[in-house]
């Protein structure tokens, strides 16, 4: 284990430097750079940019050099400083606008992921249990609506229906009396208030989708043998279930922590903008639109390292549920 253990780690830096680079290509593959979207947008609001303005900023931004330059000076700088550049967008620090949204958005991708795999998990159980009686067919029903009803779309209809009948609006994290609080007692509960309706809203899909992957992989796990021979010792029926089935059953809910993790941050970007939240998502789709190549670089290799080190994890834990399973 200690063998493997230390050969993932290795893959894993080796990874994270290989995905650097990618990513810090291709965001540079699109025609032109940010100067060229800044004196177009500026262009389209009568304002022409100077050709000495364009020359002072490119300098400033450093993308007068060599591509393979401003890659050495962004990863050594994240590296050995933690610097993650400059946003060109923003004017500001990466590193000072990630720590203002980056808090959000985990809380937000953790709360999701514990609530689609609460309800999810006992919800896929019970139905394959119960094959082919009216909860079976009402779950699987949900479940079909939860895949085809879009994110945006549930956002408004709960939005709508938290303002009408609940009295609460549901826009952003915190009440404008609180944005720029101290946290307290007080803060902590307008958040959660505000917390409720992103979490379905987002959790709504993947809660569906993995319903649906519990209840294939435990009519599977009950069909086995083994499951016979426990009824036939006498095992009480829901000890088995619990004791056997179920626990081989949830290994696909935890080989999927490495991508579950990341893919909520960073493909909730409509849902965070109908909602005005202000997570990493939409952050990530205004640097990629305006070629801000320091700061989707930053945002792409976070997401990455998530996807990496949560497929870590998930290995680890299915060694551990699943004796089966050995990486020795």
């Amino acid at each position: 284990m200690l063998k493997f253990f230390i050969k993932r780690v290795g893959n894993m830096i080796f990874s994270l430097f290989f995905i650097s680079v990618i990513a810090f290509i291709v965001i540079q593959l699109p025609p032109g750079d940010f100067m060229t979207t800044y004196i177009t947008q500026m262009s389209a609001g009568g304002s022409p940019v100077q050709l000495d303005e364009i020359e002072n900023l490119n300098r400033q931004f450093g993308l007068d050099q060599p591509i393979y330059v401003q890659y050495y000076k962004w990863i050594t700088g994240i590296l050995f400083r933690w610097d993650f550049g400059q946003s060109f967008n923003f004017r500001r620090p990466v590193i000072t606008l990630l720590d203002e949204r980056l808090g959000y958005s985990l809380v937000l991708a953790f709360g999701t992921m514990i609530f689609v795999y609460v309800i999810a998990l006992p919800i896929g159980a019970y139905s394959a249990i119960k094959q082919y009686s009216v909860t079976d067919y009402i779950v699987t029903f949900f479940g079909f609506l939860g895949l085809a009803l879009p994110s945006f779309l549930f956002a408004l209809i709960m939005m709508y229906l938290s303002n009408k009948y609940l009295g609460i609006s549901v826009g952003g994290l915190l009440s404008p009396k609180y944005e720029t609080a101290p946290w307290s007692f007080a803060k902590l509960i307008d958040f959660l208030s505000h917390l409720w309706v992103p979490l379905v809203v987002v959790g709504l899909s993947g809660t569906a989708s993995l319903i649906r992957v519990m209840r294939a992989t435990m009519l599977d796990e009950l069909s086995q043998a083994y499951v016979e021979t426990a009824r036939a010792k006498g095992l009480p029926e829901w000890r088995m279930i619990l004791k056997y089935p179920v626990r081989l059953a949830v290994s696909p809910f935890v080989s999927t922590i490495g991508f579950t993790l990341p893919n909520l941050i960073g493909d909730t970007a409509i849902v965070a903008i109908v909602l005005s939240i202000p997570t990493v998502g939409p952050l990530l789709l205004t640097s990629l639109l305006s070629q801000d190549m320091y700061l989707a670089g930053s945002i792409i290799l976070l997401l990455s390292a998530m996807t990496v080190v949560g497929t870590f994890v998930s290995d680890i834990l299915l060694a551990w549920l699943d004796p089966r399973i050995r990486y020795d």
